[in-house]
């Protein structure tokens, strides 16, 4: 060996690891369903994660002036105080309480919950301090069954219990009221509008009214009426005298304390009810939770059902409301989960009269004309109400500020807020102005380096009270440091170095190396960066940075997930915060430092768009907004939000943004007219048909929308030219003589969309589709050419294509529509299901009688040459080497991408996610129209419908068969797999096959499909859905799925 060959170190070990059984690592699981990582050697927690209940969590309450808290009550005799923005618990009560049955937070900013157990009495628990202040125990060893805080006196305390005894006590203890029932009471409210004012509900039936100003412990009015015992009751806070109560027989009443009468009863719950909660904005909203395990919104105006959710595992408990966002709340239940769910999808009229900036007439309104019969909705809270008088207080034009404050009323948590301040700073808001939270979330770049500087000063202030394990050294070997001490001696330096790094004595090499010279230096330094790296070890943090390594740290950091880290670093690199190291300065140095900054700037687009895609795929399309935001990408930012299905966001944020988010807010607002034209039963009506047409009018260069619109209108004569009116088309009957007159003058576009327009649509079929293969038989012609004819075509209704005049016809768009299909699902990089639409097509081809310029073998070379060229992308380097593609494939492919062209809103391709508000539900059951059976959806596939929309999920359980329906019971249950559709959530079977059908609108009787039959998204050939095919074409295609038009597609159909 000579003196100058590099040595192999050995692995880094501290004393502690040295002695340490491999590999070093302990996996800890908790009682309590917390898991952890523990490093023996260190003795440090690697990772450690408390998850939460696991045992039925029994009611939940948002903070009053924090509703990003969340507090939980379990039968695990513990409260815990969540985090919704991250779904973790940061504070837990001491425990040992018992079962705990209720939660009640103290009003305003006194950081105290009140708890009610089964045998401890009830107590004030200082959730900073994390210890009990004050336990109340009139009951006796009696189980407090409800625990409320008064919010308009903060003295006043109640608990009810199964000594029938309802206790009204001031905080410090005394007594105020015991107010006797002659059985056990299970809960107790106090009125929202008359703080001397209490409800209660007892075992005996009924419901009582106190009055705790007077003296008397006689109830003001006893409500009777239920068959079984009363649990919860809850006043309504919008509606003064209005009060609901929960039973046990199934049932939950609405009593009116004015007229001393039930004025409704809703019916529908297959067992007893627990959870009660009103909306705050919305007087008539009441939701409820059962034993059934759902969760039903109700109308109360008409007592009627508007959606029921099925996703908890087992009986609902809690309902709780968020204080700050109305149309946000909170579900708990023996599954010992934690659900947050979204009201917002229930509002659509009223979202869309926001943004349609309509006047506050149709926006606020008071309680007594928002309860009237047949009333859209409007908003009759307070914090409608607060937005609305902060904006008549501002000068010029308030419609960003009106935008935003409504935006992060309607939206769920998760990210809003942090976009709205990055687009603030966006619109050169003085930073000043900028919340304190600003620096927790996601940062404009701009401000990254400031804020974590200042976090690090920040930091250098605090006494540290305890540093991690001491620093040992390894084992030496005499005779290897005795060789390197000669060699220090007789002053081969470089050689000393080698024997230190095969001791494992870097530090000792590397603070001698620069005697040999600088650039061995930085060689040793990159050698040594190298083996932490390898080592997945975060001290190579200061290696990197000391040889100005930016890319290959940056690289280590996006390695282990850790890309806000690798974020940072590549910033600090752009404001040239870390110099790449120069062994001599060479001629024109300048320019290398422009070439460092160009790589710099380079890095930082690409970390800024991994971090972004994370969080997409993590289904947060928000926060990946927000990641582009940061970096001044406002086309990206907006793809995502679209593509996240964040459409009335997307809508609000582009018109702040102005002309730089132009193009996609126009774009956002077709996608949310073609929303109103898929909400379920409601698009025939003229309040939704006005919301699409308001909606397009406000994007420029509209006709063609506002012509598809009225094409898939189905009124009759006289509304359809009232809506050709409104969108400022010709009549029905001008529409004829128009198209007629395109005809003679050889216009066929024009021919067609007015053919579309008139009584008679199916007109225009065989005049587009013979324009369309004329085209096609060119060598130039391109995708953008044709497909706006074929679109039109599309939407030809159903009743008018099944005509026997258009069979031929028919069939030829059927397979027009299926290539076009294809060569549009290339171009927007849907991969899965470009192979399904070319073998429809072949299918088709192989068993029509059709007259298209569409050969078999020429979609097959098509389709081989598009796999062949592109299958080295999708393949990993696990996989077997890949067959490269010949030269005649490359030429087709050639071909094929010139036809395509680009696609003209950029950010807009792949597959989507359904993010936020939209997350997939199982309750979204759906039975098709065409066969009387379940429409089952893809596990991976995901549809959002107007109704209760999932957000997060918190804790843990999934539902077991035959589970006890006992009260108070104990389950320990699972832990769900959380999901995010990750395939195109448009691409869902219709619960028919595209052969049937096909038969079907071929007049031929055919028997209903397969029970559960699904499709899978890379392997349906024939089984292709139209429903899919119209996705990917841009268009509903009535004539396709006409009866299947009521659903909301996500994902594919919310872009396209």
């Amino acid at each position: 060996m000579s003196s100058t060959s590099e040595a192999v170190s050995p692995p880094t070990l501290t004393q502690n690891q040295a002695f340490s059984l491999p590999p070093g690592h302990a996996v800890c699981c908790f009682l309590d369903g917390g898991v952890g990582l523990y490093d023996l050697g260190a003795k440090k927690w690697d990772f450690l994660r408390d998850l939460g209940h696991v045992e039925t969590i029994f009611d939940c309450k948002f903070k009053p002036d924090d509703p990003n808290l969340l507090a939980t009550a379990s039968f695990d005799g513990t409260i815990k105080v969540w985090d919704i923005n991250t779904l973790t618990a940061v504070y837990t009560s001491p425990g040992n309480e018992g079962v705990i049955y209720s939660l009640s937070w103290a009003p305003g900013d006194l950081n105290c919950i009140a708890g009610a157990t089964s045998r401890n009495g009830a107590f004030i628990w200082d959730v900073k301090k994390g210890k009990m202040v004050q336990r109340f125990n009139e009951h006796g060893k009696n189980g407090i069954f409800c625990v409320a805080w008064s919010h308009k006196d903060s003295k006043r305390i109640a608990t009810c219990s199964g000594d029938g005894f309802c206790i009204i006590r001031t905080i410090d203890g005394k007594v105020l009221h015991k107010y006797k029932h002659p059985a056990a009471v299970f809960g107790c409210d106090w009125s929202q509008n008359n703080k001397d004012m209490i409800a209660t509900g007892c075992e005996d039936k009924n419901v009582r009214v106190y009055y705790v100003a007077t003296s008397s412990d006689q109830p003001l009015k006893v409500f009777s009426g239920h068959t079984a015992k009363v649990f919860h009751v809850k006043w309504s806070p919008l509606s003064e005298g209005i009060l609901c109560s929960g039973s046990d027989d199934g049932s939950v009443r609405i009593w009116d304390y004015t007229q001393d009468a039930c004025i409704n009863i809703l019916s529908g719950h297959t067992a007893p009810v627990r959870g009660l909660m009103w909306n705050t904005e919305i007087p008539y909203l009441l939701i409820s939770g059962s034993w059934d395990y759902t969760i039903k919104v109700w109308d109360t105006r008409e007592g009627t059902c508007l959606d029921t959710v099925y996703d908890h595992g087992a009986d609902v408990y809690g309902l709780t409301c968020h204080p700050s966002r109305p149309f946000t709340m909170a579900s708990c239940s023996r599954d010992s989960t934690v659900r947050l769910w979204s009201l917002t999808p229930l509002i659509t009229p009223l979202q869309i009269n926001i943004l349609a900036d309509r006047s506050w007439e149709e926006i606020i309104g008071n309680t007594d004309h928002a309860i009237a019969q047949g009333t859209p909705p409007l908003l009759c809270g307070k914090v409608s109400r607060d937005i609305k008088h902060e904006i008549e207080k501002l000068t010029g034009n308030p419609r960003a500020k009106k935008l935003r404050w409504f935006s992060e009323c309607l939206s769920p948590p998760g990210g809003s807020d942090n976009l709205w301040n990055l687009v603030a700073v966006i619109r050169g808001q003085d930073d000043s102005l900028l919340p304190q939270n600003y620096c927790k979330g996601i940062m404009h770049l701009k401000h990254l380096i400031k804020f974590r500087t200042s976090e690090a000063q920040e930091l250098t202030t605090v006494k540290m009270s305890k540093f991690g394990g001491g620093i040992g050294v390894p084992t030496k070997e005499e005779r290897l440091k005795e060789a390197a001490d000669i060699h220090l001696r007789l002053g081969q330096i470089q050689r000393y170095c080698e024997l230190m790094v095969e001791l494992g004595e870097w530090d000792k090499a590397l603070s001698v190396a620069p005697g040999v010279s600088v650039k061995y230096w930085k060689k040793l330094m990159q050698r040594r960066a190298d083996q932490l790296i390898q080592e997945d070890k975060d001290d190579v943090v200061p290696y990197c940075i000391a040889i100005g390594d930016v890319k290959k740290l940056v690289n280590f950091f996006m390695s282990r997930g850790q890309l806000k880290e690798a974020l940072l670093v590549a910033q600090a690199a752009c404001e040239g915060n870390m110099q790449t190291l120069h062994v001599s300065t060479p001629k024109g140095s300048s320019s290398s430092d422009d070439i460092y900054k160009e790589d710099f700037k380079e890095l930082l687009r690409k970390v800024s768009e991994e971090l972004a895609e994370w969080y997409f795929q993590d289904g947060r399309a928000v926060l990946a907004a927000c990641c582009q935001l940061a970096v001044d990408n406002t086309e990206l930012a907006m793809a995502y939000l679209i593509r996240g299905n964040e459409l009335e966001l997307a809508v609000c944020v582009g018109t702040v943004l102005g002309d730089a988010a132009a193009p996609a807010t126009h774009y956002a607002l077709e996608l949310l007219a073609r929303k109103c034209m898929m909400t379920p039963t409601c698009f025939p009506s003229v309040g939704y048909r006005n919301l699409a047409a308001d909606l397009l009018l406000m994007t420029p260069d509209n006709e063609l929308q506002l012509v598809k619109l009225c094409a898939f209108y189905p009124g009759c004569t006289e509304e359809i030219n009232d809506l050709h009116e409104k969108c400022k088309l010709p009549t029905v009957e001008e529409c004829t003589q128009l198209a007629e007159t395109a005809q003679a003058d050889g216009n066929i576009f024009e021919t067609v969309k007015y053919y579309l327009l008139s009584q008679e649509p199916e007109k225009a079929l065989p005049i587009g589709i013979d324009y369309i293969k004329e085209y096609i038989t060119s060598s130039d012609w391109t995708l953008d050419t044709i497909y706006p004819v074929l679109d039109l075509l599309s939407y030809i209704r159903t009743e008018k294509l099944v005509l026997h005049t258009c069979t031929k016809a028919r069939n030829e768009l059927l397979i027009l529509c299926g290539y076009i299909g294809a060569l549009l699902a290339i171009r927007r990089q849907y991969q899965s299901i470009v192979p399904a639409l070319y073998e429809y097509t072949s299918q088709l081809l192989k068993h029509r009688v059709v007259s298209v310029p569409l050969k078999i073998e020429h979609l097959s070379k098509e389709l081989d040459a598009w796999r062949a060229c592109t299958q080295s992308v999708s393949r990993s380097s696990e996989e077997s080497a890949y067959t490269p593609p010949s030269d005649s494939q490359k030429m087709v492919y050639a071909t094929l991408l010139k036809r395509l062209q680009q696609e003209p809103l950029g950010g807009i391709v792949g597959p989507d996610y359904v993010t936020g508000s939209n997350l997939p539900s199982h309750s979204d059951i759906h039975i098709s129209c065409l066969t009387g059976l379940k429409i089952q959806v893809p596990k991976q596939v995901a549809m959002c419908f107007p109704g209760l929309s999932q957000v997060q999920v918190a804790g843990r359980g999934k539902r077991q068969a035959s589970e006890p329906k006992e009260p108070w019971g104990r389950l320990p249950l699972t832990r769900p797999q959380p999901s995010c559709g990750s395939q195109p959530a448009g691409v869902f079977t219709a619960g028919v096959t595209m052969g049937t059908r096909l038969r079907q609108i071929e007049g031929e009787d055919v028997g209903p499909e397969p029970e559960g039959e699904t499709m899978d998204t890379f392997f349906f050939p024939i089984e292709t859905s139209l429903l899919l095919l119209g996705s990917v074409m841009q268009s509903p295609m009535p004539w396709a799925c006409d009866e299947l038009k009521r659903f909301s597609w996500t994902g594919l159909m919310s872009r396209y």
